[in-house]
């Protein structure tokens, strides 16, 4: 493999369909010290395209650690306002944003779980304010991942770190197809192919959902004027990205008070630097009123005392399990890949684009027509081989959407 040449590939991805940079507009670009290889590839791509500034900021995982362990308690009551008024004032500037991860799936297994739900609580209600740029459009964004040593030993824990890092990047260029010729090429096909199946389920304009598999007897009611989303999105000013590459999903929004059942998970979820396995929820007139999990009990816990939101669905989405995600036959152990091998749900906030005229609605008028809100956004996954899905229409007609965990049509 020529990983530079396969670098340049990735860069070009993210600069051109990720954000699809247009001249003059400014990128504010993040990552740590595994992301820099790719991330000075993306600064030259975003300059070539005509960026009139790159600003990168670094964010070092061992410093994290150093905060949580010898940070005083009022270190995480609040966040600093300047850094607010930054990402605020980059908004309004024109400045779209990317974030190369290169995570650890358990960064923080050491870090008091208490601490980590503070700290993630204060942060999200700091950021909650300047979140309407990125929620509605006006704001472009993306993320790509990258290989950190700890997450190759975690998904090929049995090869030798070299290995298991060149492995790991070979997967992940299956997976957001930089490894064919001509990978723009190949995500404008793909976008058209999403495209379909989203203009399907919008001209059905479905009442409700449900879910059969092992473990999951769900049903869902769909929000009013509910939109499905799938590939790339529109910004306010009528530019295409796609915030996450890969992707594989069409997703919209479940009405917030009408899910009733249980549900399954079928992959491990990686939240906060700790793994959540083997776990489950049951909803009663949609908020998750008993929820199980062999590891992790208390990751999910915590994760749902944010607030009242965050015991409710905010995002429902459909993923075949015949998807190259899904068909590198790996478990990534990081939710950017693994919810895009997968049908997946969202507990928390619903995006407001995932409604019709949702960009131009206010919150309260979003709420009335069941849209979620809550500071926490989580997906977990649910897909699998045995997932049936139907759909019913507003005259009670059933139509098959998905059957043995592939699209039916």
């Amino acid at each position: 493999m020529n990983l530079e040449k396969q670098l340049d590939k990735y860069a070009e991805l993210a600069v051109k369909v990720g954000i699809n940079l247009k001249e003059k507009e400014g990128l504010l670009l993040s990552g740590n010290e595994a992301a820099l290889p790719l991330a000075r590839k993306i600064m030259a791509k975003a300059y070539e395209a005509g960026a009139k500034h790159v600003e990168f900021q670094f964010r070092d995982d061992q410093m994290s650690i150093i905060r949580y362990l010898n940070g005083k308690e009022y270190v995480f009551e609040n966040v600093p306002q300047f850094k607010i008024d930054s990402l605020e004032a980059m908004y309004k500037e024109n400045y779209h944003q990317l974030f190369v991860m290169a995570p650890d799936p358990e960064l923080l297994k050491e870090i008091d779980g208490e601490l980590i739900a503070k700290d993630q609580k204060t942060q999200s209600l700091a950021v909650a304010p300047v979140m309407k740029y990125r929620m509605t459009g006006i704001t472009k964004w993306s993320i790509v991942a990258v290989p950190s040593d700890a997450w190759s030993k975690s998904v090929f824990p049995d090869l030798p770190l070299e290995e298991a890092t060149e492995k790991l990047w070979e997967k992940i260029f299956e997976a957001t197809r930089v490894d064919q010729e001509d990978p723009v090429k190949a995500w404008q096909d793909h976008n058209a192919n999403l495209r379909k199946y989203k203009d399907f389920l919008n001209e059905k304009d479905f009442e409700k959902l449900t879910f059969k598999a092992p473990g999951t007897d769900l049903e869902v009611h769909l929000a009013d004027r509910h939109y499905w989303m799938g590939g790339s999105k529109d910004s306010q000013a009528g530019d295409a990205y796609v915030a996450n590459i890969p992707t594989e999903e069409v997703f919209t929004t479940p009405h917030q008070l009408k899910v009733n059942g249980t549900l399954k998970a079928t992959k491990p979820l990686s939240l906060n630097g700790k793994l959540v396995d083997d776990f489950g929820f049951t909803f009663k007139d949609g908020k998750v009123v008993d929820f199980y999990a062999e590891k992790g009990y208390d990751v999910l816990e915590k994760l749902m005392s944010n607030d009242e939101g965050a015991k409710y669905l905010g995002e429902v989405a459909l993923v075949p399990d015949d998807s190259p995600i899904s068909n590198t036959g790996i478990l990534f152990n990081n939710t950017l890949f693994d919810e895009n091998a997968s049908c997946h749900f969202a507990l928390g906030r619903a995006y407001s684009y995932a409604m019709r005229d949702g960009s131009e609605a206010t919150q309260e008028e979003l709420t009335e027509r069941g849209a979620n809100y809550s500071l926490i956004h989580v997906d977990f996954m649910v897909g699998g081989p045995e997932l049936e899905i139907i759909g019913y229409e507003k005259d009670g007609r059933e139509v098959q959407i998905f059957t043995k965990g592939n699209w039916a049509f």
